[in-house]
């Protein structure tokens, strides 16, 4: 861990990689994934097209933020959520305007079942990407884990509207009790 925190201490202070891209071109595939998720006819085409979505949510601003990116989500799938953290927090220092940092880190709060600090990362990732349903409907169930019952429904309505397949879905109407473990 020690060693993972030096490491990108040691590459943000790099002069070359002071700055994220404050800009970085939209694929243009994004809209006519968005479309299609939209109008799928069935859940495995709405799964293969979101898929498809997810490459593009995790594709970082630039090589440096994508390193960092995938040094979290290695961490993460080998159970390492306080170097995943670490990972996260360097990228969001990082590149404060990519959505997908705020959602990774949010995503281990809500596995370690603190829907409450998973709110702002979540909150803020769907300001950055408003049609970034995956996030969206992370917001919903951590509101709806927080005991913001109408809040959370109206907010999962909203990722739905956008993928209607969504398997989160089964929530919506339900009675959600706070703490419950979704």
């Amino acid at each position: 861990m020690k060693h993972l925190l030096a490491l990108l201490t040691a590459a943000l202070a790099h002069p070359a990689l002071a700055a994220c891209p404050a800009e970085t071109p939209e694929d243009p595939r994004r809209a006519v994934l968005m479309d299609q998720v939209r109008v799928a006819q069935s859940n495995d085409e709405a799964r293969l097209l979101t898929n498809q979505l997810w490459e593009i949510w995790a594709n970082a601003p630039d090589d440096h933020a994508q390193d960092i990116l995938d040094e979290g989500l290695q961490r993460r799938s080998y159970g390492d959520l306080a170097g995943a953290r670490v990972a996260f927090d360097a990228l969001i220092d990082y590149c404060p305007n990519y959505a997908e940092g705020y959602n990774q880190r949010a995503f281990l709060a809500f596995m370690q079942g603190q829907h409450s600090s998973a709110i702002p990362d979540l909150e803020r990732a769907v300001e950055l990407a408003p049609d970034h349903f995956a996030a969206l409907t992370g917001l919903a169930l951590a509101q709806l884990g927080e005991g913001a019952v109408e809040l959370g429904q109206d907010t999962l309505r909203r990722a739905l509207e956008m993928n209607p397949w969504l398997p989160e879905r089964r929530f919506l109407d339900a009675q959600v009790e706070q703490g419950t473990d979704l």
